[in-house]
C-alpha cells in the first residue's frame, strides 16, 4: 500500500507552479519502482527511505527542481553534480529527467545498495585532511581589490575555500570562468559559502 506523508502533499502544494508536476512525477516514479518506500521530510524537503536508510530526495526552488540519490555517484554519475543539488542538474520540466524506465532502474539500483548496507563513500573511508586549496591568480587579484571578500575567504574552513576555488577552476570557457569569478567575489562580499542557496531549503 502506498503511504504518503501529508507534509509532502503540503510541500508540493506550496511549490512554484512549474515545479508541482515535476515533484509529483518524481514521487510517483519512486513509489512505482519501490513500493516499500517511505516518505519523510528532512532538511525541509521531501525524502524517501527504504529499509530505514535514505534512498533519494527532491527539492523545489524558485526556478528549478533538484533530485538526487543519497548514495550519489554510486547510483547515478551524470556529471551534473555541480549544477544543483543531486545528480540531475537544474530540472525545469519533466523532460529534463531520465525516462521513466531509466529512473526506475536507478531507484532499483539504489534499493540494492541499501539492501547491501552500503553507506555514503565519504562515510566509509577515514578522510585524510586535504592540503589547503591554492588560490588561483585571477581570484587572488580580485581579492586584493575587495577586503571584505578576502576576509570572508580567509575565515572559511579549507573545505569552504576549496568549493569556490574548484568551482572557478572547473570552468571550461574563459567567459564562464570570468562569470564564476565575479559571482564568487559577490557572494564572498556578502559572507556566503559557495552552496549557500541550499543551506536553508
Amino acid at each position: 500500500m502506498v503511504t504518503r506523508d501529508p507534509r509532502i502533499d503540503a510541500y508540493i502544494a506550496k511549490s512554484a507552479e512549474f515545479a508541482r508536476p515535476i515533484l509529483e512525477h518524481l514521487r510517483a516514479a519512486v513509489h512505482a519502482a519501490c513500493p516499500e518506500v517511505e516518505e519523510t521530510l528532512k532538511w525541509s524537503s521531501p525524502h524517501f527511505t527504504y529499509r530505514a536508510r535514505l534512498l533519494c530526495g527532491m527539492a523545489a526552488f524558485k526556478q528549478h527542481v533538484a533530485f538526487g540519490f543519497w548514495l550519489g555517484k554510486l547510483v547515478a554519475a551524470t556529471g551534473k553534480d555541480d549544477e544543483a543539488m543531486g545528480q540531475f542538474g537544474c530540472i525545469t520540466r519533466i523532460a529534463d529527467l531520465p525516462s521513466k524506465k531509466n529512473l526506475t532502474s536507478l531507484v532499483r539500483k539504489a534499493m540494492v545498495l541499501n539492501e547491501a548496507g552500503v553507506t555514503s563513500p565519504s562515510r566509509t573511508k577515514a578522510a585524510k585532511p586535504r592540503p589547503p586549496a591554492e588560490v588561483p591568480a585571477d581570484l587572488a587579484t580580485a581579492l586584493v581589490k575587495n577586503r571584505k571578500a578576502r576576509a570572508t575567504l580567509d575565515a572559511f574552513s579549507n573545505s569552504n575555500r576549496r568549493e569556490y576555488i574548484e568551482w572557478i577552476g572547473e570552468a571550461k570557457r574563459d567567459a564562464t570562468r570570468a562569470q564564476r569569478l565575479a559571482q564568487t567575489i559577490e557572494w564572498l562580499t556578502e559572507g556566503k559559502p559557495r552552496n549557500w542557496k541550499y543551506m536553508n531549503c
